[in-house]
């Protein structure tokens, strides 16, 4: 039995590297090397397990499309740049809470939305240029998008590592809030000031100048009040869970993007917002789709297992030890599918050994993303400096992340070892 799912794996990971160095994209690798693996097996091309397979994270494609659909509205409203402005403008003579506020900007589209390149494409640009003006050079500049991107795609109340994770073991994803939020935040603010202490006094005209001016109408009002219908049916949900409808994150999110639409001070044109919205989405939509679809051949094939089998029979040390290698490395490989593939055994093996697995699983999902700059995908890392319109080595761009990724590191890997300590932070 373990020599077949091992011949099964070995057939699965040869075709992925093989489709790879074909210059096939990541989630077509992943779709190859779920069809050889089932083919190794005798099973040739399963269509009823593909088909399950495909719409396996159906319920995370919506919500990724309905955030990011509020975020896009919100954006082409005039509601991002206005608060970039107004930011500035209250602010610039601080620079200690100028890059406070600049690193909650960031974390909010990806922590709506679970997905760090959103962050990049709605915030990115326009607090780049903040920070250009403050003196910060371009590359440490990507690096400080990049590095809160991630850690906004980590952030509550979407966190698609976790879902996968807490899913694949049938586990609610329930308590997770405050153990994402403490550490994200921390890792967010740590990067901000660790890259972006130094520089000059900001020049608060040129920096107007080069910033997209809202409509005239936009106020606060307008942008807060969608954000209050999305937090107050989350709200309503946790507080009265039995006399409240359930609604879903999707719908919450099609809500407050309604509420922004109709908000809106100029007129949207909404189907071109929602065709934006998926092209915009369509390569995480497609690696979620080709990870469910390898996640269940390889439940099929019995690789599944085996990998469960396999981590939790490892020393503890060797696994915790590692987690800080391991978990960035098949990030970059697999993407948001490492989740799926590796997640589950891990929680299996936190909560074996007795630990917390809401915070354990938190503090993996912290580490995860950093792989998202790594080759061979890289994708996140280079839409960043794409975006922020740096020109040094993608090499250069990677030592500016090291610091920051170290103490992002140290946080996740601590909360896996004192988990048992953290429990506490399920119930706030």
């Amino acid at each position: 039995m373990y020599l077949s799912a091992g011949i099964i794996l070995g057939v699965m990971v040869v075709i992925y590297i093989i489709a790879l160095r074909f210059k096939l994209s990541t989630e077509l690798a992943m779709l190859a090397s779920a069809l050889a693996g089932a083919i190794a097996a005798g099973h040739w091309l399963p269509v009823r397990h593909v088909a399950e397979g495909a719409v396996t994270y159906l319920d995370i494609n919506l919500i990724f499309i309905c955030a990011t659909l509020f975020m896009n509205i919100l954006k082409e409203s005039g509601g991002i740049a206005f608060v970039v402005r107004s930011i500035l403008k209250g602010f610039h003579r601080s620079r200690v809470l100028l890059l406070i506020l600049l690193t909650l900007l960031l974390l909010v589209p990806g922590a709506l939305t679970g997905a760090g390149s959103v962050t990049v494409l709605i915030t990115g640009s326009l607090v780049a240029v903040v920070l250009t003006y403050m003196g910060i050079t371009r590359i440490r500049t990507a690096a400080i998008i990049f590095l809160c991107a991630g850690l906004s795609a980590a952030a509550p109340p979407v966190n698609l590592w976790a879902m996968m994770s807490a899913a694949g073991v049938n586990m609610p994803y329930v308590g997770f809030f405050m153990p994402l939020l403490i550490p994200c935040v921390l890792g967010a603010l740590f990067t901000m000031f660790f890259l972006g202490w130094k520089g000059t006094r900001i020049d608060v005209e040129q920096a107007f100048s080069e910033l997209p001016v809202p409509p005239q109408r936009m106020n606060w009002w307008r942008i807060v009040i969608p954000f209050v219908v999305f937090f107050g049916l989350m709200f309503m949900g946790r507080k009265w869970p039995h006399d409240t409808p359930v609604v879903g994150l999707p719908l919450m999110f099609l809500l407050a993007a309604a509420a922004a639409w109709l908000l809106s001070p100029v007129k949207l044109n909404l189907f071109r917002i929602s065709s934006d919205t998926i092209k915009q989405l369509l390569p995480l939509i497609g690696t979620l789709t080709c990870a469910g679809i390898l996640v269940q051949i390889m439940t099929l094939t019995g690789v599944r297992g085996l990998l469960a089998i396999t981590f939790i029979t490892l020393p503890v040390w060797l696994v915790i030890g590692s987690l800080f290698l391991f978990l960035p490395i098949t990030e970059s490989v697999l993407m948001y599918g490492s989740a799926a593939v590796f997640g589950v055994p891990l929680v299996l093996l936190f909560n074996s050994m007795g630990m917390n697995p809401i915070i354990a699983l938190a503090g993996i999902t912290v580490i995860w993303p950093l792989g998202d700059a790594l080759p061979p995908t890289a994708i996140i890392g280079r839409l960043t400096l794409e975006v922020t319109g740096t020109r040094e080595s993608y090499g250069l761009f990677l030592k500016q992340c090291i610091v920051p990724a170290i103490f992002i590191m140290v946080i996740g890997t601590l909360m896996v070892l004192f988990s048992k300590d953290l429990g506490f932070l399920t119930g706030l």
